[in-house]
């Protein structure tokens, strides 16, 4: 051992040796983890490590500055080892970088860690929430490209129609296309333009999901049809064709499910139902109420601090992904 401690509070004090059921600190060590155990080689020895609950609280973070970004991911890879309830993530659709752990308290001081240790200064805010776009209506559309500034020029009509499919099927593309209106060589642009079509919606730019796409028709001309023509058209036309088609936005819903003492039950669903939570199902555990909901997982941002508070922290809660739902109006 190097330095051995006995740490209270913000005081330390260097000891000789730590006898058994004592609590000390070593400095200088390395390449150990929380949970490891340390042993001596003729005797080895390893103690079970505690189980670590997963986080219930997620911020998006950012550093204050773009020269800042390679400092904070090394901070937090730093602070991430050293406490294993804390998480760090890329949100896949959002590129967000999230933070989680056990409490918002906790965030606060893993914030102010990589402030005063790491000299990282970070914004903060709620993630950004994974939207999905569909449509309720069905619609048809044909657009014409035509471009010529002399020489060759751009020439491509697509006609295509959409439709709305079950909630979970995810986007179709027919072809009902007759008589080679669209020459082979050009329909793998023709799928290409509406597939990125599909990736910003009409509303907020979500991606659009549960649909169905029939390509009906179309023209070519022998100089002037390309594939960036029938990709322009393409697109065009899709966008035409789903703001036509009633679009409307879809929020991600959870599962919740919260256990509480008998005597907190009526706050809890109160504070859910302000949460425009649907209460799905009510039943007692020993002396504990257990409460099943779904609700937006827009609306639980900050929900660990206020069930806290609505139940004097005897409350617990878990929630996982269910399913998308149509929202009343566009946040």
């Amino acid at each position: 051992m190097g330095r051995l401690l006995r740490v209270f509070a913000n005081r330390w004090t260097e000891i000789e040796s730590a006898g058994a059921g004592e609590i000390c600190a070593i400095a200088g060590l390395r390449e150990f983890t929380t949970g490891d155990t340390l042993c001596h080689p003729q005797q080895p020895l390893m103690l079970e490590p505690p189980a670590f609950p997963d986080p219930v609280v997620s911020i998006a973070v950012e550093a204050i500055s773009r020269a800042e970004q390679t400092r904070l991911a090394e901070a937090l890879a730093r602070v991430s080892d050293e406490d294993p309830t804390f998480r760090v993530s890329t949100h896949p659709e959002t590129g967000q970088c999230l933070i989680s752990g056990m409490g918002e308290l906790h965030l606060e001081v893993v914030r102010r860690k990589l402030k005063d240790d790491h000299q990282v200064e970070t914004l903060v805010g709620p993630p950004q929430i994974a939207y999905r776009e569909t449509i309720r209506g069905s619609a048809a559309v044909s657009h014409l490209l035509r471009k010529q500034n002399g020489g060759q020029g751009m020439y491509a009509r697509v006609d295509l129609a959409v439709e709305p499919t079950p909630r979970g099927s995810g986007v179709q593309i027919r072809q009902a296309v007759a008589g080679g209106a669209i020459p082979v060589q050009f329909l793998n642009a023709v799928h290409r333009g509406i597939q990125d079509s599909l990736l910003n919606g009409p509303l907020e730019g979500a991606p659009v999901v549960d649909l169905a796409i029939i390509i009906t028709d179309g023209d070519a001309h022998v100089k002037d049809s390309n594939e960036q023509a029938f990709r322009l058209a393409v697109a065009e036309a899709m966008r035409e064709a789903l703001a036509s088609a009633q679009p409307v936005l879809l929020e991600p819903i959870m599962t919740l499910e919260c256990s509480t003492p008998e005597a907190h039950q009526g706050d809890i669903i109160g504070g859910l139902n302000q949460r425009r939570a649907r209460i799905t199902a009510l039943h007692s555990d020993g002396h504990l109420a257990v409460v099943a909901a779904e609700v937006p997982l827009a609306e639980m941002f900050g929900y660990a601090g206020a069930i806290r508070s609505l139940s004097k922290g005897r409350a617990s809660y878990s929630m996982t992904p269910s399913c998308y739902r149509a929202v009343a109006q566009v946040p």
